[in-house]
């Protein structure tokens, strides 16, 4: 059986139990081993009992006649001889005191029909070497650890039942708010609202569990309605220039009358597909910015030289107007990377410019501004167009939006949306600082990667 394919409350339930297993058997070791060395001391206890007397009695007087053992008292005194003096040792044992006698020490005999623990014990005396051996049989011993084993077995099967149990009752307790969240997340499936899954009382990893599955789906509801105001707002600003075009095209087919009126037509057609077209190639870039997950790169030096090619095809879309589009680097040599392509951050500076002169009369000053700091790379945008209105500064950001959606130009709301894209995939931040009747300053703050280098002042231009 696939351990993996199994429930996460029978894999708890499996684990703990093969765990308490492996547990009690090692402590049932431990303990029948303890218990097995208490009977052996408490045997051996019982061995120096019973040759205590004569042990004393051949210290003191060692040629006198030696009491005769209690009852059921297994002894054996030898002489220096080798000829017992006492012997009451079991017929299993029978002759085999003067052997016996030769090695000292506590060892198991075993007879033709049964054990025997024997204790065998040697004393200097002026006579020589007398030995005395006591025995007693093994089976009282054996009797009780046959007990002790079984009572462990015994208890060690019904702990591990009991505690199999257990496991099963707490895995359960402890999995039921995750059967409550699936539950509750197959309800909000089946009929989506605005619902969120319910987050338990306990601060533990399931509420957190809980606590971040509903940040997901709060985004994830987030950028349905993105996704749904982009198709509304699409679908309308594609609408206006496509009634346009068509009624355009319609009169230049059905009302012209010469050539040079004709003429006319086509090229506010031409217009409005241009805007049509600069309407799809943003939407597409737009697309394509929220498809990216790794973020471009380029060095100091690049994005300077990017900075200084967007102030001049700034300078192009002037005119005849009389406006100052000045830029200022003060680059670093080195290789200090700034995660976002030179080709995204010419993006930013392009629709930035082409902002300002939207908004800009006949007459007035842009200035570019990126300062390498150390762990940032900063890009500023000002200029002296008057700014925008106080109450639209905070659905600048937002795409579709204009502040003077009246306004004559080919603008269709995306350029600083686009702007807000490119810097949060970059992992940046976008700052507006608007002066109302001023003008309007573009702050952004891109990480990087300074490495050591000298800097130096890139000449400003007009």
């Amino acid at each position: 059986m696939n351990w993996s394919q199994l429930g996460i409350r029978t894999r708890i339930t499996g684990g703990s139990l093969l765990i308490a297993a492996l547990i009690s058997v090692v402590a049932g070791i431990l303990i029948f081993a303890q218990v097995q060395r208490i009977v052996t001391d408490g045997q051996i206890a019982v061995l120096k009992s019973v040759e205590a007397p004569y042990l004393t009695a051949l210290t003191l007087e060692p040629t006198e006649t030696f009491d005769p053992p209690g009852a059921s008292q297994l002894v054996a005194v030898v002489d220096p001889l080798g000829v017992p003096r006492v012997d009451t040792l079991p017929e299993p044992l029978a002759g085999l005191a003067t052997t016996l006698a030769s090695t000292p020490g506590t060892r198991t005999v075993d007879g033709a029909s049964a054990s025997y623990l024997v204790r065998v014990t040697v004393i200097e005396t002026a006579q020589g070497t007398w030995a005395v051996i006591a025995a007693i049989p093994n089976d009282a011993q054996q009797s009780v650890l046959n007990q002790v084993a079984l009572l462990l077995l015994v208890s060690i099967a019904a702990i591990n039942l009991a505690f199999g149990g257990a496991s099963w009752l707490i895995g359960g307790a402890v999995l039921s708010p995750v059967t409550r969240l699936r539950r509750s997340a197959t309800t909000l499936v089946r009929s989506p609202t605005q619902e969120l899954l319910p987050v338990g009382p306990a601060r533990d990893e399931i509420a957190e569990l809980a606590e971040t599955l509903n940040e997901l789906i709060t985004q994830l509801r987030d950028s349905t309605d993105r996704e749904r105001h982009i198709v509304s707002d699409a679908s309308h600003e594609l609408r206006t220039p496509i009634a346009i075009l068509q009624t355009q095209l319609e009169l230049a087919q059905a009302d012209a009358t010469s050539l040079s009126q004709m003429k006319g037509d086509v090229k506010a057609a031409q217009a409005t597909v241009t805007r049509l077209a600069a309407l799809a190639t943003s939407m597409l870039e737009l697309s394509r910015i929220d498809a990216q997950t790794i973020p471009g790169s380029a060095t100091l030096a690049e994005l300077g030289r990017e900075l200084a090619d967007a102030a001049d095809r700034g300078r192009r879309r002037v005119g005849s107007r009389d406006i100052r589009i000045e830029y200022d680097f003060p680059y670093d040599e080195a290789e200090a990377y700034v995660p976002i392509s030179a080709a995204d951050f010419g993006r930013i500076c392009n629709n930035l410019v082409q902002n300002s002169l939207a908004a800009m009369g006949q007459e007035g000053t842009v200035v570019l501004r990126l300062d390498p700091l150390a762990n940032h790379a900063v890009l500023s945008v000002k200029d002296d167009a008057g700014g925008m209105d106080d109450a639209f500064v905070p659905y600048a950001l937002t795409r579709f939006s204009q502040a003077d959606p009246s306004r004559k130009g080919d603008g269709s709301g995306l350029g600083l949306a686009i702007v807000s894209a490119l810097v949060e995939v970059a992992g940046g931040t976008l700052t507006l600082t608007n002066s109302a009747g001023s003008g309007l300053e573009v702050e952004i703050r891109l990480p990087s990667e300074q490495t050591h280098s000298r800097s130096r002042q890139l000449p400003t231009t007009q």
